[in-house]
Order: structure tokens, then C-alpha cells, then sequence
């Protein structure tokens, strides 16, 4: 329901100096909200534009200049019903000290069903950049939902949002304080707990960190990841858990350069330098619904081709063809599986996008046809622009793209201009352009001609520029009134006053990573009639509808190596479940130990690749010694038994929304001890990985929440946890991967060299039962690659239950193309043998129980191949 309160007449006041009293500037230093983030800040400025001067003599980071509690930038005007929400009328009531103040702004509240509300502020005289999002979910309701109310106070100019069950204030806006000017937007809002998750793409911990004033600049940039910088995607989301473990989120849709602040009151200010403001707030009440919620909107992750989630070898600087193949096969003859054998830059002819080096990688597309014989598969990159300096004629990317006037143009209309790779000049794709597309996949036709790749990986894409050959001109787009994260905002990228399609880039900067996925992600499919599998650097929201990511040049540290756990959970709860790090790290040459550990860790990124940078060592498994070897073999082969299980995850993601690496506290809401463990992980609700994250050490003190925990390589019952930590003893080559009771997993008893040679043998659903003896899961399986087989009812997805005494699965859809096909059951946590096994009623032989592991193997391919729903009965004396 919606409540106003009811104020009959509202007074406007024109101030032009205000004079602050003391007593209206005795606020607590936690609770200060910023009145002058902009320069020159001093006290003369400060208090001519009628706020608080008070220099901190601690500086614990709290703003010198801030908004007293009499201050009234804007004021409500009018407050007008509508059927799906209401909109409140603001009228400026002083200067913000500013340039160009926005006199009146529009307030929408706007229902959009009974778990999300959209809070817009615009322009109420004139129109503004809006984010042209390729996929937004956004039907209306009428607001009557039992989960939320929203208040707006006439007299105080407060607005709130706010829990029906607990009356806890979710989004609490004080709307007087509001700075709603041309180039620069701010607001704040009290936050209700310490508990708060995303706010990236930053190296930093998963779980933010409140309890002092930190500052998270939102800009694509191509730094390599550093503390405290803006990195490669913007994703303005923030995922809370309230005092009382429900949960909620926050989303504002917005492409500008920002400043996010967090402070201990605790409190939130969203600081922005263009477009509106455009909120989106998700009441879950739970972690993972407030997830959906959030991933419906922006478009649930786009299913993966099978093939993609095996493990994948890379190095940027093999320098030949003949280096890639012996690498590639070193590997192999090793017993390590590799699904896919990737390339860098230095395939190409002169760095040049769309060629192959016709000397160093001649033979190349012989390689690529080797691979596809061995049912394996090969992905390349390509950079986000083309080179600009080629002869007429003599390169069609650059030809067909002043044909087709695709390329960014500058301030006075001239394509511009930059250095990535290419030897002299850069031109840059207008992917806000519609024809584009046409552009791209033409190009992308080209290559295939060449080189018969399965994937794209694209790079660069922030987009990035090495050198600034046509000088930014000196205007209020590249250097604003205030700049985020300091640094001009045209530092190593395109200038801002560059012209697109879709709007000035100042506005659509980093939308660039996203729209040009999008437009390989067509290209490729128009071309392939296959899903695509595209890796993006540049990320905004909505990659994941598309396509995966990347955490781009970490360096191979140990640090990195932790990093990388909080930077796979983040992504996900962002809707990017294919999120992986380069293991054993990109930059600086990493160690036989640090490497040995990170292998085992990285087989449990959803997306696994070993990859590293041209001036390091080698370091494919086999380069860095029969250790690393070791280490890759167990950890890849549990991944490869896994590999079905791992695929009903990301199709739960892509029809649900659900995470696929998910944090502890997603399966434990209860359990406050989980909220901020980022040194371990899940895998869907089943499945929790351990890994060692410090050198010279096989022991780590792991966090096992209530429950029974089995080891899956043994089946064996590890843990009977009531939630507490466990010091556990991991070997160099291992890593921990626990079963949770009460989980079915699908799986494989042996592995595989190939995916394609994996799904050839006999499935088994792996049954761990819990305290009571009950346990439950889920199994999806199709053909792999076709891209409407849920709509074309071409897959099989089964649902499935057991206890000592049953197990029954119902299939929902039954197709006979599939990746995977049941072949037994093994159940564990059997404390004796059955004396009878019933599969549908008839009396089978074929099983076997184990007295070490209290494990019940039922075989049995045939029956079970015949994909119906079945029960099975088991009796004991």
C-alpha cells in the first residue's frame, strides 16, 4: 500500500546566503552527508551555499563541508496518485553551488509487481540521457504488495521504503538533501546493517566494507587491477542483509562515471555526473530471490554451450602455431583433460583485428580442424578496434567501416583515432549504432573463412586507448565540475565529447564492453546457428543475458588468488554466473606452489582457464613440474565428474536466475558466522570447495555450517557439523570438495579426456542423505548447443528425492539427445546393506555396498536409460 502524509499547503523559499547555526550542525561525524564534493571546497564555499564547515582534526574521513539539518535544496511541490504508483513535484529552493541546477525534478515511484519498486528522478522540463538497456524487464503493477509500503513525508521531505513484516526502512532518502544539477546528481541514503555485498568491479573483499568512509568509483577503466581504482564494469547493485537476515537490493540504472560512498552511520550516497537517477529496489526477502529479482530485470544469464565449462589453456606470446600445438599436446599426452586451446593477440597479423599472421601461425586453421577431430574446441581474441592506418583496399575492417560510417567520430565529426595493438592507429566500432551489427558479423564471416574458431573473446573493451593521437578538446565532458576517482575521465580511453550513435560518450563510455558482447554474441550465432560463447573483459548490467567474464590482469599472487574467490561471488550475484580468473595469475611469473594450489582452486571457477602474460614464464601445468601436474589432474577430473551437475546449475541460472558459485550465507541465512566467509564457496546448494589459500601449509581452518558434510572423492561422512570451524588437511595435490547431506548431485563415477567422450559414459546420481535420512536435487540434460531447445521441449530435467527406504525421480521433460543419461545410483550414508532392491516394482541384482564408505552402488544402464519416472524400493532386516 502507499501512504502519504497529508500536508495541505507547502511554502517554497527562494535563498540566495544562508546563515547556519551551531545547533543545526551538531551531528554526529558518522552521520554527515557531504554538501561540497566539488571544488574549490573551503569554508567561504562551504557556508555560501548555507552548510557546515568543521575541518576534522581526526581525519576519519567524514566531509569537512556538510548539509546542516535545516537545509532545504529542494522541497515538495505537489504529490500526484497515479493507478501504478504516485509522482512527487520538487522545486529547488537554493543553489547547490553547482553549475546549471536542475530547478524541478520529478519524483516517480512506479510499481513494478509485488517484490521490486522503480524510484526515478528526472528532469521535469527537459529530456536527459537514459540508458538504452538490450534487455530490461520492466511491466507495471498497481503497488499493493504485502512485502513493501512506501511513505513520503510532505513536511520533512523524507522518503522511505520500508519492510511490511518489520517495519525495517530499506531505502531511506532525505529528499531536501537531494543535488540534482547538469553534470552532477547525489543522494544518500541510511543504510540498516553492516552486511552489505557488490558495488563493483573493484579488487576488494566481497563483503564491503562500512565501518569507515570508503569511496567506489564506477567507471569502465583498463587498470590492471589495483585497491581503491575503478576497474573493467559498472555495476551500481548492492545486495544487504537486514538485522533480522532478511534481504534486500538496490539498483540504479545509470551509465555515467559515479562515486558510490559508503559511511559507519551506516549510510550510502550515490554521486553521479550524468543521466537520472533510476532506481530499482528488490524486498527478496531472501539473498537469492533478491538476486532473481534483480537478474530478471536486466535478463537471466544466457545458457552455455557444454563444451565451455571444461578447462581451457591459453598464454598471450606462444608466438607460433607450432608452440600452441606442442603446448596443447604436452598437456594432453600429461592425462590433463583440456577442453579448449585459446589464443591471444599474437595470432594476428600485425595486431590487427580479423587476420593470422600468414607466417609465425601459418597452419593455424590445420591445428583448429585437429582439434574439431579430436572433438575439442579452440576460442581467439579480438580487440575492440580496428586498425586506422591501412592502405585503401588492403583491409576490409577498416573499408567496409567507413562504408558503413560505423566508426566513433570526434568533436567535429572526423573518425576518431586512438593506438591499442595496432602498429599506428586504432579506429573504434560505434556498437550504439544499429548497423553495426551487419558490420560485425560481416567481419566475424571473414575470419571463419580462416580460422574455424568456436568462441570470441573480446578485449580492450572499456574500451582502451594507449596513446591520445587526436588531443580531447579542454569542455565540460572531459574535465566536469567534479570528476570521479580523480583521474580525467579520458585517461587512456576514447575522448569524451566523441560523437555515437546512442549519445555523446560521455554518457555511453561504459556501455561500450556490453553492447559490443551483444553484438558478437549475434554475429556469432547468425554465423554458427550454435550457442555462442563470448568472454568480455568490460562488463555492465545485462552481460550476463549475453555473455561471461573474466577478471582481467590479476597478478599471480597469493593475494590475487583470494581475490579472485570474492570476485567469482560477486559477479554472480551481478547475473554473470561464467566468471573465472586466470589461474596461477596473468601478470609477474607465478610459483610451482602458488601455482600447484591455485589449480586446484581454479578448476571450481565456473569458467577455468590457465592463461598468462608474454613476459612471464610458462606456466601450463606440464611447464611448471609434475606438482602442478598432479594438482590439475585431481582437480580438473573432479571438475569433468561434476560437469553435470555443474550444467543443471547454469540452467537453473538461465531459467531461474539462480547463482552458480554462491556464497556460504545463500544456503545458511541463519548463520551469521557465513556472512563474511569469501575463503570458501558453493556450488549451488550442494556442493561447498575448500581450497588452501597460504603458502607452505596443508591445513585450513574451514567453516562447515550445520549439517553433514561428505567427502566426494571417498563418499565418506567428514563432518557432522553444528556450525563451527574445522581444521581440515589438504595434500598439495587435493583440494576439498564436500557433498552437503541432503544433496543428489549428478555425476560421473570416472572421468574423461573430452566432454564428448564424458557424456558417452553412464551417468549416476550421487545420493548423500542427511541427519534424518532424506535428500533432494535435480538433474537437467540436452543436446548441448542448440540455442531454443527449452522452447523447442528438447531437453530432459528430472526431479528427484530419496531416503533409506525410497528413491524416486519425476521427469518434467524427457528428451533423448543428451549430454548425459543415467546409468546407477550411488547412496551414501547407508549403514547396511539392503536385502532387496526394487526398481519399479521388479526385483534388480545389480548392486553393490560398501562397508568403508556406507555406500549403496545400484547399476543398472539400461533401466535407467529408458527416461521415465521410476521408484526404487529398498528393504533391510
Amino acid at each position: 500500500m502507499l501512504f502519504i502524509s497529508a500536508i495541505l499547503f507547502i511554502t517554497i523559499f527562494n535563498v540566495e546566503s544562508i546563515e547556519v547555526s551551531n545547533n543545526v550542525c551538531s551531528i554526529p561525524s558518522d552521520f554527515r552527508f557531504d554538501c561540497n564534493p566539488d571544488d574549490p571546497s573551503n569554508k567561504e564555499t562551504c557556508e555560501s551555499r548555507g552548510c557546515c564547515w568543521y575541518p576534522n582534526k581526526d581525519d576519519n574521513g567524514s566531509p569537512k563541508c556538510f548539509f546542516p539539518t535545516n537545509y532545504q535544496g529542494y522541497v515538495i511541490k505537489g504529490i500526484e496518485n497515479r493507478k501504478n504508483g504516485v509522482t512527487v513535484r520538487l522545486t529547488r529552493n537554493s543553489s547547490s553551488g553547482l553549475p546549471q541546477d536542475v530547478s524541478n525534478v520529478n519524483l516517480e515511484v512506479i510499481g513494478l509487481d509485488n517484490e521490486r519498486v522503480r524510484i526515478r528522478f528526472v528532469d521535469a522540463d527537459a529530456s536527459r540521457f537514459e540508458v538504452p538497456m538490450p534487455f530490461l524487464n520492466v511491466s507495471q503493477s498497481t503497488i499493493n504488495s504485502p512485502l513493501y509500503s512506501i511513505k513520503i513525508n510532505r513536511d520533512t521531505g523524507n522518503l522511505q521504503v520500508s519492510r511490511q513484516s518489520t517495519g525495517t526502512s530499506i531505502f531511506n532518502v532525505d529528499l531536501s538533501k537531494l543535488i540534482y544539477a547538469n553534470q552532477f546528481i547525489q543522494l544518500s541514503s541510511l543504510l540498516v546493517n553492516n552486511f552489505l555485498y557488490g558495488l563493483g568491479e573493484h579488487k576488494d573483499t566481497f563483503r564491503k566494507t562500512i565501518d569507515g568512509w570508503k569511496r567506489y568509483t564506477l567507471f569502465a577503466g583498463g587498470t590492471n587491477p589495483t585497491e581503491n581504482i575503478n576497474l573493467y564494469a559498472s555495476y551500481p547493485f548492492y545486495l544487504m542483509i537486514e538485522p533480522d537476515n532478511q534481504a534486500h537490493g538496490v539498483f540504479l540504472l545509470n551509465s555515467n562515471a559515479m562515486d558510490i560512498i559508503t559511511q559507519p552511520a551506516p549510510a550510502i550516497t550515490w554521486r553521479t555526473i550524468g543521466g537520472i537517477l533510476d532506481f530499482f529496489i528488490f524486498l527478496g526477502p531472501t539473498a537469492p530471490q533478491v538476486i532473481r529479482q534483480n537478474v530478471n530485470l536486466i535478463g537471466r544469464p544466457v545458457m552455455q554451450p557444454y563444451w565451455s565449462l571444461g578447462f581451457h589453456l591459453c598464454r598471450y606470446d606462444y608466438k607460433s602455431t607450432n608452440k600452441t600445438r606442442e603446448t596443447f599436446f604436452r598437456n594432453i599426452q600429461a592425462g590433463i583433460p583440456i577442453e579448449t586451446q585459446w589464443n591471444d593477440i599474437d595470432y594476428m597479423d600485425r595486431y590487427n583485428d580479423f587476420t593470422v599472421d600468414p607466417v609465425n601461425f601459418a597452419g593455424l586453421s590445420d591445428f583448429v580442424n585437429e582439434l574439431h577431430s579430436m572433438r575439442l574446441h579452440y576460442v581467439l581474441i579480438m580487440d575492440a578496434g580496428v586498425s586506422g592506418s591501412e592502405p585503401p583496399g588492403s583491409y576490409p575492417p577498416l573499408d567496409d567501416g567507413k562504408k558503413d560510417d560505423i566508426f566513433i567520430k570526434n568533436k567535429s565529426g572526423e573518425i576518431f583515432l586512438g593506438r591499442v595493438w595496432n602498429f599506428e592507429t586504432t579506429a573504434f566500432p560505434d556498437f550504439t549504432n544499429p548497423a553495426t551489427l551487419n558490420y560485425w558479423t560481416k567481419q566475424f564471416i571473414d575470419l571463419k573463412n580462416q580460422v574455424d574458431y568456436d568462441g570470441v573473446w573480446i578485449d580492450m573493451n572499456e574500451p582502451y586507448n594507449f596513446h591520445q593521437i587526436m588531443p580531447c578538446p579542454n569542455n565540460s565532458y572531459e574535465y566536469p565540475p567534479y570528476t570521479p576517482g580523480i583521474q580525467p575521465l579520458n585517461n587512456n580511453t576514447i575522448c569524451m565529447s566523441c560523437k555515437q550513435h546512442g549519445g555523446l560518450h560521455y554518457d555511453v563510455h561504459s556501455l561500450f564492453g556490453l553492447l559490443e558482447t551483444v553484438a558478437t554474441y549475434e554475429a556469432v550465432k547468425n554465423i554458427t546457428g550454435i550457442r555462442p560463447f563470448i568472454l568480455s573483459r568490460s562488463t555492465f548490467p545485462s552481460q550476463g543475458h549475453y555473455g561471461s567474464h573474466w577478471s582481467g590482469d590479476i597478478r599471480s599472487t597469493w593475494d590475487f588468488m583470494k581475490y579472485s574467490i570474492s570476485n567469482m561471488l560477486e559477479f554472480n550475484i551481478y547475473g554473470i554466473p561464467m566468471i573465472g580468473s586466470d589461474i596461477c595469475g596473468f601478470a609477474g611469473n607465478t610459483t610451482e606452489q602458488l601455482c600447484m594450489r591455485w589449480s586446484s582452486l581454479g578448476a571450481f571457477y565456473p569458467f577455468s582457464r590457465n592463461h598468462n602474460d608474454f613476459d612471464t614464464i610458462e606456466q601450463d601445468p606440464v611447464a611448471l613440474g609434475p606438482k602442478v601436474v598432479a594438482a590439475t589432474k585431481y582437480a580438473v577430473n573432479l571438475r569433468y565428474r561434476l560437469l553435470p551437475y555443474l550444467y543443471t546449475l547454469f540452467h537453473e541460472a538461465h531459467t531461474k536466475g539462480d547463482t552458480v558459485a554462491r556464497p556460504i550465507f545463500f544456503e545458511f541465512p541463519l548463520d551469521v558466522n557465513t556472512y563474511s566467509i569469501e575463503t570458501s564457496f558453493m556450488w549451488g546448494s550442494g556442493i561447498l570447495i575448500v581450497p588452501i589459500l597460504e603458502p607452505d601449509t596443508k591445513t585450513v581452518n574451514a567453516y562447515f555450517p550445520e549439517g553433514f558434510w561428505y567427502d566426494f572423492e571417498s563418499l565418506k561422512l567428514s563432518v557432522k557439523s553444528t556450525g563451527r570451524y574445522e581444521n581440515i588437511t589438504i595434500d598439495d595435490d587435493k583440494i576439498g570438495v564436500y557433498a552437503r547431506g541432503g544433496s543428489i548431485i549428478p555425476g560421473y563415477l570416472v572421468t574423461a579426456m573430452s566432454i564428448a567422450d564424458l557424456s558417452e559414459l553412464p551417468g549416476y546420481l550421487f545420493i548423500f542423505l542427511d541427519s534424518s535420512g532424506q535428500a533432494s536435487g535435480s538433474w537437467f540434460s540436452d543436446d548441448g548447443q542448440s540455442i531454443e531447445n527449452i522452447q523447442n521441449g528438447e531437453y530432459t530435467y528430472s526431479h528427484c528425492k530419496a531416503s533409506l527406504n525410497k528413491i524416486s525421480c519425476d521427469y518434467e521433460n524427457v528428451f533423448t539427445a543428451n549430454n548425459f543419461k543415467i546409468g546407477g545410483i550411488m547412496l551414501v550414508g547407508v549403514d547396511k546393506k539392503p536385502t532387496s532392491v526394487l526398481f519399479n516394482g521388479t526385483q534388480i541384482d545389480s548392486y553393490f555396498y560398501s562397508d568403508e564408505n556406507h555406500a549403496l552402488k545400484i547399476d543398472s544402464t539400461e533401466v535407467f536409460e529408458r527416461l521415465q519416472s521410476f521408484n526404487v524400493d529398498l528393504s533391510y532386516n
